[in-house]
């Protein structure tokens, strides 16, 4: 199992940021520049539907504003664009590369991280092969990506053995996201909750509020 977290408090926490579908380089750095030092703790790159070379400008232009920010970018499914981009991670699911031919690529420091559903068993296969966090969802309806897994807060309190930060996915808004995080979710991720809002920056800051008081059940 990887030991790259120790337990507890040094675990990474807060908001994980994922991109939205963007076909205009130009807004989409436009949306993310002013997110980064609002309180983000990852950024993902996600593009399900651009081409080879509009994903490679953009990973590139995301990897140096989050370089200067501090913000570690993960790259979602592209283990070759990762490493291209000197991303400092890739978020992988059930279908793609398996976690240890990633490592093989990215090597040692790469934060690797691995898409788990409803599926305590998937969790516990990625821990064993070296993730370096499990994710779980979808614990809200979401507009960002349908689907019919519905996971259960308890998966998180029980994902706790593994030793692994634990990601939270799925409409996850500022309201509901304390219940996750008293659950046990380290990090929550939003796609359509920080993009889709009337003021992103005051949204970021609204789910960094959500992990002070995670007991009273959301952002106050």
């Amino acid at each position: 199992m990887n030991s790259r977290w120790r337990h507890g408090p040094s675990f990474p926490s807060g908001l994980y940021l994922i991109t939205p579908e963007q076909a205009d380089t130009g807004r989409l750095l436009a949306q993310v520049t002013p997110l980064l030092g609002s309180g983000i703790t990852w950024l993902q790159y996600r593009n399900k539907s651009g081409d080879a070379a509009l994903r490679l400008h953009q990973a590139t232009c995301l990897q140096k504003l989050c370089s200067n920010a501090k913000v570690p970018l993960i790259v979602n499914d592209d283990v070759p664009l990762a490493q291209l981009v000197g991303a400092a991670g890739v978020h992988l699911g059930e279908d793609d590369i398996d976690i240890a031919a990633a490592r093989r690529v990215l090597g040692e420091q790469a934060i690797i991280g691995a898409s788990c559903y409803d599926q305590p068993a998937l969790a516990e296969r990625a821990a064993g092969a070296g993730a370096d966090y499990v994710a779980f969802g979808a614990f809200f309806p979401s507009p960002s990506k349908t689907t019919t897994r519905r996971a259960d807060p308890g998966l998180l309190r029980d994902a706790g053995r593994l030793g692994l930060p634990r990601v939270a996915i799925g409409g996850i808004t500022p309201d509901n996201a304390g219940l996750l995080i008293a659950a046990g979710a380290d990090l929550v991720a939003v796609i359509s909750g920080v993009f889709d809002a009337p003021d992103p920056v005051a949204a970021v800051r609204a789910y960094g509020r959500s992990f002070l008081k995670p007991a009273l059940g959301g952002a106050m």
